[in-house]
């Protein structure tokens, strides 16, 4: 089934090269692409090898997964097949203007939302890491529109999923070859990405030169064929004529223009001003500070006198906004136990667990969870003074916005994940202490190792030191953060 979807993929680029071909600008107007009426441009060949290459491989190694990396790759793709049509336009066309330039982007920019909601709608997915490694740099995509220098551009989003896909990488190195499959060639995409751009867009997207000017809207793949363009509509009337007032775009200039000649006028500048005798002046009658200015003073007192009685009797009262109140959740979904919005609850107990099974806790506040047995991972995710006790876990344990929590682990655990948290104390057991504790972007974070029936409280550093040693930059962490 799988090489039958390739070779429909195949069939489907030789016949749009086809339709360029026969349809294409280049062949209705006479441009010339390359040196051939109607073929592709030198890049476009080339990042067709790409969709080819590493993008195919990807949509391959998806599907042997399967579940939501499947339907993830499937948005990826219908993005890429958007950029492609965007590039092929770009072939043939001479750059629009930058408001028609976003409207020819809208339709990549929406893919690239619809990747990244993918991923915020679920959050609770057994293969969240996946899903995060390709809605942080899906946003790559946006090179298009990068002026100078697109490419550094892209290996800074590239960079952004090797922080997710090291983590699928630790899960499932020795367990399972198909995700370390899927982590090469999703990477490779952007490898022959910037390889692709630094030979044919290094300096920005390379527009055609003689080309016409871009269409109003891009016809992306899977939308019915353009009709022939309209023939042009007649040269416009002589402009209206305005007796009464300047044109609108001059009156800045204008504005500029009186302004500079009031500043030029020297001494007689001080002509129209009038004369304050002795009596007015505050600074020589202090009893005149306390009456206000003129203005205030020639403002009605009935109308004064009103509006300070209607305060006084109905005064504004500023309704604060409730946020929405959402029912607590304690469920087993499938293969995932859902945790979300306890408040106050202490005696939350999730016992029938499974290899297999994913605890995901979202949005608990001032509460207690206690996992038993042994499961596959746990996700800690926008939680306030949480406390959570666990047996075992065979995957990672990680900690996501959260505030002021607690982790205790009774068993082992081989890595525990603390990312955007503010605060958290881990507690581990005599069989943990070899587990590796990743931080990012966290602060207050402090481990606590067993002494006897006591803990030893040890801080994780914050702050770091990072010198160039001659050959690389050297990073360790500061003595004041201990």
């Amino acid at each position: 089934m799988e090489g039958l979807v390739e070779r429909l993929e195949q069939a489907v680029i030789r016949l749009e090269e086809v339709s360029v071909k026969l349809q294409g600008p280049g062949l209705a107007n006479g441009d010339m692409v390359n040196g051939i009426n109607g073929a592709l441009s030198e890049w476009m060949q080339a990042f067709d090898r790409l969709l080819k290459g590493p993008v195919a491989d990807y949509l391959k190694n998806s599907r042997a997964i399967g579940d939501d990396v499947a339907q993830h790759a499937e948005m990826v793709n219908s993005a890429l097949q958007v950029e492609r049509a965007f590039l092929n336009m770009a072939s043939t066309h001479q750059e629009p203007a930058q408001t028609e330039l976003a409207d020819l982007l809208r339709p990549l920019s929406e893919k690239i939302q619809e990747v990244q909601s993918f991923r915020e709608k679920n959050r609770g997915s057994a293969l969240f890491n996946h899903l995060s490694a390709v809605s942080e740099s899906i946003p790559a995509l946006g090179w298009v529109a990068v002026g100078q220098k697109p490419g550094p551009y892209v290996k800074e989003m590239n960079d952004a999923a090797i922080f997710y896909t090291n983590r699928v990488l630790k899960d499932y190195k020795d367990s399972d070859a198909r995700h370390v499959d899927w982590v090469r060639s999703y990477l490779g995409i952007w490898t022959e990405m910037q390889a692709f751009i630094k030979q044919h867009h290094a300096t920005g997207l390379a527009w055609s030169k003689d080309g016409p000017m871009a269409p109003a809207s891009l016809s992306v793949p899977g939308s019915p064929a353009s009709c022939p363009p309209p023939p042009p509509p007649p040269p416009p009337g002589p402009p209206p004529v305005f007796l009464d007032e300047a044109p609108k775009q001059d009156a800045p200039a204008a504005q500029r223009s009186a302004l500079f000649a009031q500043l030029n006028q020297g001494e007689a500048i001080t002509k129209g001003l009038k004369h304050v005798s002795d009596e007015h002046k505050t600074h020589k009658n202090p009893g005149l500070r306390s009456q206000g200015s003129p203005q205030q003073q020639q403002a009605s007192p009935a109308k004064s006198k009103g509006k300070k009685k209607q305060n006084k009797k109905h005064p504004p009262v500023q309704t604060p906004v409730q946020p929405p109140v959402h029912p607590p959740v304690l469920e087993l979904e499938g293969k995932k136990w859902r945790v979300e919005y306890q408040e106050q609850a202490h005696d939350l107990v999730i016992d029938e667990t499974e290899l297999k099974q994913v605890v995901y806790i979202f949005s608990c506040n001032h509460s207690t969870i206690q996992v038993k047995g042994k499961v596959n991972s746990i996700i800690m995710d926008n939680c306030k003074k949480l406390g959570l006790v666990f047996d075992n876990a065979v995957g990672i344990v990680e900690v996501i916005n959260s505030k002021d929590v607690k982790l205790q682990v009774m068993g082992k655990v081989p890595t525990i994940s603390i990312n955007k948290t503010e605060g958290c104390h881990v507690y581990l057991s005599e069989e943990a202490l070899n587990c590796e504790i990743v931080s990012a972007k966290s602060s207050e974070m402090n481990i606590l190792i067993p002494q006897g029936d006591d803990y030893k409280e040890l801080p994780v550093p914050e702050q770091f030191k990072t010198v160039w040693d001659g050959s690389k930059l050297a990073t360790e962490p500061t003595e004041i953060a201990g």
